[in-house]
């Protein structure tokens, strides 16, 4: 079997659907916590953050919900668990900001996209206030309306 082509760039995932379901503010990088295995699958790009979201604890922060699928050729005498949960590594001055946010405003913390940095791998995470289904629908329609625009002014 032939290896996945590299990219160019250095993002791993994207999670496209964090902008349409969340107002998106303030974006932080943090490191992640990972075994072997994880790397070697991340340089694949088996990972997924669609459903993933991060929380606080005992003044940490964890992810949660993403997925990063095992390669075949992992070690039979190892189980991988795919959605463990990971730490985070944040400073602690942004922790305690992010920990005042979440708390006082009742805003979210969700990844938006995992990338590599200096050959290490980075998650980037948001301060997010959910959308209601009106806001999704405006979404929609101001995504046509840019689309139909660029159709306009192009021919």
């Amino acid at each position: 079997m032939s290896k996945k082509p590299k990219t160019p760039s250095s993002t791993i995932c994207l999670n496209k659907k964090a902008g349409f379901d969340y107002f998106l503010e303030e974006r932080l990088e943090a490191g992640l916590v990972l075994e072997g295995w994880e790397v070697k699958s991340l340089r694949e790009g088996r990972v997924q953050l669609r459903d993933a979201y991060v929380i606080l604890k005992s003044g940490e922060a964890w992810l949660l919900g993403g997925v990063i699928n095992p390669l075949p050729t992992v070690s039979t005498h190892f189980q991988p668990d795919p959605q463990r949960t990971r730490k985070l590594l944040l400073h602690r001055e942004e922790l305690q900001e992010l920990i005042g946010a979440v708390e006082r405003k009742g805003q979210a913390l969700i990844p938006t996209a995992m990338y590599w940095k200096k050959g290490r791998a980075k998650l980037e995470i948001a301060l997010a206030r959910g959308k209601k289904q009106y806001d999704k629908r405006d979404t929609d329609k101001e995504r046509d309306w840019n689309r139909q625009k660029e159709r306009l002014f192009k021919h």
